[in-house]
């Protein structure tokens, strides 16, 4: 059943009536005009009222204070009605400070929220500042957007330092590439976001950088600024092939178990496969990462690599040289290795990255470029709200098998 409209109260009809009494108001542009005009009488009436409790006396009423009005300045401020003109009244001694608008105060059309809004979904400073100009009708150039937004910087480095946990189960590092600019040349440069999964099951970004050449140099010195904030345990650490990271947890986190991530090795494996075999051919890699065990998923691989050879020889060569780091994932039950392989949690986090590409194609800075991945980040993990499926029993498995780590 549609739900009944809630009729106008009388106060409200009344101001209707003298609003279509007062302004020939014939269209919707007309009465955007009208509630301008009544919007900046309301906020100067305001601040009549403001100064009346700060004189302690009303407009011509006697009074001993030696302090009293002194007219009114006139004063543009930008509104989400556009650009008003507005009288702020004035008292003789310069003692009235407004709250309504204060002094100084430009906006009061929280722009500001706006445009950092705008910016997390990806969007340039040209094109922002192009979508008020066209929403609000008054210019904010590309440079006021840029000095918004880097009112982040802090926020930002503050959330970068902040202390974690003391242990992560489960931590995922992932990289995402994008276009940045530097010295007018365009460069493809590595973002690397670091997930952790809490003693609660619950999800949380524990770093993001934007990267520079992959190194065990470099991974150790990301490993150690976690264990820095507080991070003394990790007990598996699922990452794609990025070079260096294995010495580099082999040395921060000499007991990690440290796991090669499923999706990106079978991804890796069918760039090598047509498109006409790829579905047979996942569903042959399906048969090793979910073996029962680790014996059982060897001889599923040396069966698939045999099946395949002939038609892609460099398809399976992967799976045998990195067993090492492929293998850990058996030694855990079927609930431990669905989040492992799954990486749902990373996935969903880096498809919200990868909209920042769609918004603008080449970010003007690493700066440009850590801002939006911070407000990205921060709107995506708002939704987190639900530990990881089943961990109860999880939690259990990992209390045993890495006894007295958590």
């Amino acid at each position: 059943m549609a739900k009944r409209k809630k009729k106008l109260s009388e106060g409200k009809q009344n101001i209707i009536a003298a609003l279509l009494q007062e302004y020939d108001i014939k269209s919707a542009e007309d009465i955007q005009d009208a509630l301008k005009d009544l919007f900046g009488g309301t906020i100067g009436s305001m601040m009549e009222a403001e100064l009346d409790d700060h004189l302690g006396y009303e407009p011509y009423e006697r009074t001993n204070n030696s302090n009293s009005r002194n007219g009114c300045k006139s004063k543009t401020v930008r509104s989400k009605y556009g650009e008003i003109d507005i009288d702020v009244p004035q008292d003789r001694d310069s003692s009235f400070q407004p709250q309504i608008v204060q002094k100084r105060q430009k906006n009061i059309s929280h722009i500001d929220d706006k445009i950092i809004a705008m910016y997390a979904k990806g969007l340039s400073t040209r094109q922002i500042s192009e979508q008020i100009e066209d929403i609000y009708e008054f210019e904010v150039s590309e440079g006021m957007v840029s000095n918004i937004t880097n009112k982040l910087l802090p926020e930002i480095e503050d959330w970068q330092h902040r202390p974690l946990s003391r242990v992560y189960p489960i931590v995922f590092v992932d990289a995402i590439h994008f276009s940045v600019r530097d010295n007018n040349v365009i460069k493809k440069i590595a973002a690397y976001v670091i997930l952790g999964i809490n003693e609660d099951g619950m999800k949380e970004v524990i770093s993001l950088q934007i990267g520079q050449n992959e190194s065990s140099k470099y991974w150790l010195g990301i490993l150690n600024e976690l264990k820095n904030r507080g991070v003394q345990d990790i007990l598996i650490l699922c990452a794609d092939g990025l070079s260096g990271m294995k010495e580099a947890v082999n040395v921060a986190f000499p007991k990690t178990e440290y796991q090669r991530c499923i999706v990106h090795q079978v991804r890796n494996t069918l760039k090598y496969v047509s498109y006409k075999d790829k579905k047979k051919f996942a569903i042959d890699l399906k048969t090793i990462y979910q073996a029962p065990s680790e014996e059982i998923a060897h001889e599923r691989m040396l069966e698939v690599t045999e099946m395949w050879d002939t038609h892609y020889p460099n398809a399976m060569r992967s799976w045998s040289m990195n067993w090492d780091v492929i293998s850990p994932i058996f030694k855990f039950s079927a609930n431990v290795r669905k989040v492992i392989y799954t990486t749902n949690a990373i996935e969903s986090l880096n498809s919200t990255y990868r909209r920042l590409n769609r918004g603008r194609s080449v970010f003007p800075s690493d700066k440009a470029l850590l801002k939006a991945l911070y407000l990205a980040t921060f709107e995506a993990t708002k939704r987190w709200s639900m530990s990881v499926r089943n961990w109860g029993k999880i939690h259990g498995e990992l209390s045993i098998m890495f006894e007295g780590w958590l």
